[in-house]
């Protein structure tokens, strides 16, 4: 049944203009500071985003900072909110349950399905930046200056960037949880879409308040971000350990509702 999701996924044109969209903001970027030479000032703009002018390895990372605010969120919401309600709203979803797998295995295929949206999503991100980043901009010969003024070497970017990809993936895979429990809760896709985005911009909201400072800690996207530290020399490893810590909880939680809703749900469609 994994295989079956992950095929229905990966054929629908849907999905890979998904991630062609996805792409093209940061290839526009990238040309324009190109064709401009009107970079952000160091510290300013998305991260990595100064520092990518004089070493292209650095853009797969300005990419994922550039789509990760905004995009990347809903790319994988819409994917994973489209993922039980899609099928409900088809007609399509009590054909399904008619089979003799069960709503477990369905739900657990539903879910595969949208972790493996993620990280293709994400790895297609980064490696169409990596291209870009040394087409345009060149690799450094001399190795890459970290954060903290320190030097790089080649094979130490490859292995950073190689977890700065995974830390994102994690996080997003929040972002699919929250879109997945919306979507057992609905038979509207957009209604799971829109929950799931409500709940993240709420999220992003109470960050920028003072008084919302105590909860600040516990909010899902609270250390998206964090994987600049690992550019830092020594890394910085406090909000990236909170970060995955964080999200592992949300991502117990809410698909542990998940599969308390789907599996006592009344399927009427």
């Amino acid at each position: 049944m994994i295989a079956v999701e992950l095929v229905k996924l990966f054929r629908r044109p849907r999905t890979w203009v998904t991630i062609a969209l996805l792409n093209a903001l940061p290839v526009l970027v990238a040309v324009l500071l190109a064709l401009t030479d009107l970079g952000p000032r160091p510290g300013e703009g998305p991260a990595f985003l100064s520092a990518v002018l004089t070493n292209g390895n650095l853009y797969p990372l300005a990419a994922l900072a550039i789509v990760l605010p905004l995009f990347l969120p809903i790319a994988v919401a819409v994917v994973a909110g489209d993922s039980v309600a899609g099928e409900a709203q088809g007609g399509t979803l009590r054909y399904l349950l008619a089979r003799p797998a069960g709503r477990t295995r369905l739900l657990v295929a539903k879910l595969v399905a949208a972790f493996v949206f993620v990280l293709v999503a994400v790895v297609v991100v980064a490696a169409v930046g990596y291209v870009t980043g040394s087409v345009l901009f060149g690799v450094a010969p001399t190795g890459t200056t970290t954060f903290s003024g320190t030097t790089l070497s080649s094979q130490q970017i490859v292995v950073r960037t190689l977890l700065a990809i995974g830390y994102v993936t994690f996080s997003m895979l929040g972002v699919a949880a929250f879109a997945l429990f919306f979507s057992t809760l609905t038979d509207s896709p957009l209604g799971a879409t829109l929950g799931a985005l409500a709940v993240l911009i709420t999220s992003s909201l109470l960050f920028t308040l003072d008084a919302a400072s105590s909860i600040a800690p516990y909010l899902p996207t609270r250390y998206w971000l964090s994987y600049v530290d690992l550019f830092r020399d020594p890394i910085l490893w406090r909000d990236i350990v909170r970060g995955v810590g964080l999200q592992a909880v949300y991502l117990v939680v809410l698909l542990g509702a998940s599969w308390a809703n789907f599996t006592t749900k009344d399927v009427t469609s």
